[in-house]
């Protein structure tokens, strides 16, 4: 890793696969001319300065990165901002009440005055990225190669924060090709964001979890923001005189439609990939993580649905999580599926033959794949454990509030009011949004379910004993009642469950009220029996891993010099894929085409549903096919949406799709189900995004929302 000269690049391997247009997500300031010139080839329009410059306007300045984790793109010259339904949901949810509920029945601010503000929110503008690998590797000389995994984050820290003191911005450097490349991206924060318009959720939801990662598809996914700043055009924190913000680039929006083998391309923050993930690592993940993962979900959503269809303020209170929870429920349950059924281990097992058979007789590489199988196979007896851990025991919230106060208790019995204070803060933050967010009966099941799955379905030389020994004590640890029980005496005891008993102990807190709260000594039974026992296997796994990891993409760094194109693994930085609108076959004798109309909207439609109904209003205007400006100049039908084979993942959600001149055609919101192993292998014939049509999205914010001040304010391409 330290003598490794890395030529950066941006494309393919010679053995993972051969480069075509519907894979990558490349990193647009240094998209590499074999890359860009397929692009041409495929259809684009537009130079390389137009998608990415630091001292002209480009497309890459109307892209970003909206609050942890989605992305948005700005349309107008006021800053007005795009994005999913799904990636607003959260603060749609908070600006909300049982009186106002904006989730249910929309909103639409007819003018600036009447946008709401939203606490916390913030979007990311990147400013320019840098190589700083040599920098970085100076720091990492002298480490051991087991070690680095465990001091690489505080370097990059410690080196980020030193750089945004000097640029007065936000600065972050992330590691690509598995720790063999680093580059410092330079970011500016706006924090005044304000909601503009969502539709209601039987629109920005419609089809549910039933039509999630699915195609045909016709939800109308999106909600609209806008970005302010200070008088003197400089980001801010929320204040009524500041001024909507005024764009380097904002994207103008084609209405004319899309067809079958368009070119299309998508910009934006992807949040992970591990597609050089060794054979080993999807053995662990197919045989153990995936399926107790999914199985601890599906319980902890069962039980919340029970509680949110008795009551909309709990549906309110609950949706976040709700949504965030099933979403990736179904999709690592169709990941593991779609892993075995295209034979993803077994391609990876070539790739690894390929990569042994180019290193014989270089010693760097001797018995590396013996290493990682050995690394994996250490840590297989206790992945289980550690699962049942994050998802099951900190599944619970009053659990996982729980195990957040461990800091706190070291800091009273260590005597340091200094850190005491430092640590309160954090809480008092974390508390108020668990008490927001929390309903009692929904996790007072799931701690019962979790505790009961714990004893069940983790080895039983791995269970803290004297939590079960003291269990046993209500009853029999075989019957569903016993931890009923002890969950109601839980929640009936705990300083946690009552606002006011937990406020009073943070006005004093102390260590023998912390140790005697029965959910605190829940979470830390099962934390303190993980950290003694198991832990320092985890730590050596993930230091050999990292290591080893590197080394092997050191090596096909190395098979692939002359290579100009293998692009990096996705991590949360910008990245550009393109490819065509484009129709596809998901098994024999079916054809799925490239777009979807209203007319499956009226066919799905069964009113009073919770996952179909829709407003009354809006199968009016379809059934009267009042379309105006919208519909398709051909077929006069209204698109709702259209699919491409452009390569995105999860945090491209809300990403702009946009069309040969850099156009907004859609919004891309999902993947579809045939092809949910993308993270790990992307499969050519079947990988699809899901994109909502830019016109079926304006025709809701018209026709529906009446805010024709949006329509105006966009240039349309007609």
């Amino acid at each position: 890793m330290k003598n490794l000269v890395l030529k950066i690049v941006a494309v393919y391997t010679l053995f993972f696969n051969v480069c075509l247009a519907d894979e990558g997500m490349f990193l647009p300031h240094i998209l590499g001319a074999k890359v860009y010139n397929d692009m041409v080839k495929n259809g684009l329009k537009l130079t390389k300065e137009q998608l990415y410059s630091i001292n002209k306007s480009s497309i890459k300045d109307a892209i970003v990165l909206f609050g942890g984790g989605c992305t948005a793109e700005i349309v107008s010259k006021e800053g007005l901002l795009f994005t999913n339904h799904h990636c607003g949901y959260n603060n749609i949810a908070a600006v909300s009440s049982v009186n106002h509920n904006y989730l249910r029945d929309g909103f639409w601010a007819k003018n600036k005055q009447e946008e709401i503000a939203c606490a916390g929110l913030s979007v990311s503008f990147l400013e320019s990225a840098e190589d700083v690998t040599s920098a970085v590797q100076l720091k990492l000389n002298g480490i051991p190669a087991t070690e680095i995994a465990a001091k690489l984050p505080a370097i990059l820290s410690e080196m980020s924060a030193t750089a945004s003191k000097t640029s007065g911005k936000e600065v972050r450097i992330s590691s690509f090709y598995k720790g063999n490349q680093f580059i410092q991206f330079t970011y500016v924060i706006y924090k005044d964001i304000r909601l503009v318009g969502t539709p209601p959720e039987s629109i920005g939801k419609f089809g549910g979890d039933t039509d999630n990662w699915e195609w045909p598809r016709h939800t109308g996914d999106f909600s609209i923001f806008r970005v302010y700043m200070s008088r003197d055009g400089k980001p801010a924190e929320y204040g009524p005189n500041n001024i909507p913000y005024s764009p380097k680039h904002f994207l103008p929006v084609s209405i004319k439609g899309v067809k079958d083998g368009d070119f299309s391309m998508i910009y934006g923050y992807p949040g992970s990939t591990n597609r050089y993930e060794t054979s080993y690592g999807l053995k662990l993940k197919v045989d153990i993580d995936n399926p107790n993962l999914v199985e601890l979900r599906d319980a902890r959503l069962k039980h919340m649905y029970a509680e949110m269809i008795k009551d909309p303020a709990v549906k309110l209170k609950l949706a976040g999580s709700y949504a965030g929870i099933a979403n990736y429920w179904k999709f690592f349950d169709g990941e593991s599926k779609q892993i075995i059924k295209n034979n993803v281990i077994e391609r990876k097992q070539k790739d690894e033959a390929a990569f042994e058979a180019w290193a014989k007789g270089k010693k760097e590489y001797d018995n590396l794949f013996t290493n990682i199988k050995s690394t994996y196979d250490n840590w297989r007896p206790y992945a289980k454990h550690r699962v049942y851990l994050n998802e099951g025991i900190y599944g619970s919230p009053i659990l996982a509030m729980a195990a957040s106060l461990s800091g706190l208790q070291t800091a009273i019995v260590k005597n340091n009011p200094e850190e005491v204070a430092k640590v309160l803060t954090r809480i008092k933050t974390q508390y108020k949004n668990y008490s927001e967010g929390q309903d009692i009966p929904s996790d007072k099941n799931i701690v019962a379910t979790v505790l009961q799955m714990f004893y069940k379905n983790v080895d039983a030389s791995q269970r803290p004993e004297d939590f079960y020994t003291k269990l046993k004590t209500i009853g029999s640890l075989e019957s569903a009642e016993t931890y009923q029980k002890f969950a109601s005496s839980l929640f009936s005891n705990s300083i946690l469950a009552d606002k006011n008993k937990f406020e009073t102990f943070i006005s004093k807190p102390d260590s023998t009220t912390l140790k005697n709260d029965p959910a605190f000594q829940t979470a830390m039974a099962f934390a303190t029996n993980f950290n003694t026992n198991y832990a320092k296997f985890f730590t050596a796994f993930n230091n050999s891993l990292f290591a080893f990891n590197n080394l092997y993409l050191k090596g096909v760094l190395e098979m692939n010099a002359k290579n100009e194109s293998l692009y990096p693994d996705a991590n949360q930085t910008m990245r550009i894929s393109y490819g065509q609108v484009k129709s596809y076959k998901p098994k024999d004798g079916i054809i799925c085409k490239e777009i979807c109309t209203t007319k499956g909207i009226l066919e799905k439609y069964k009113e009073g549903d919770y996952e179909f109904d829709a407003p009354k209003k809006l199968i009016e205007l379809i059934k009267a096919k009042d379309y105006g400006q919208y519909a398709d100049k051909q077929s006069k039908e209204l698109v709702v949406t259209f699919i491409s084979n452009n390569d995105i993942t999860g945090g491209n959600s809300g990403s702009p799709v946009l069309n040969a001149k850099g156009e907004l055609i859609g919004l891309a919101f999902d993947g579809n189900y045939e092809a949910l192993s993308h993270k790990i292998a992307v499969d050519k014939d079947l990988n699809r995004t899901i994109c909502l049509d830019i016109r079926y999205m304006l025709f809701v914010v018209d026709k529906l929302g009446g805010a024709t001040n949006l329509i105006n304010e966009l240039q349309l391409v007609k």
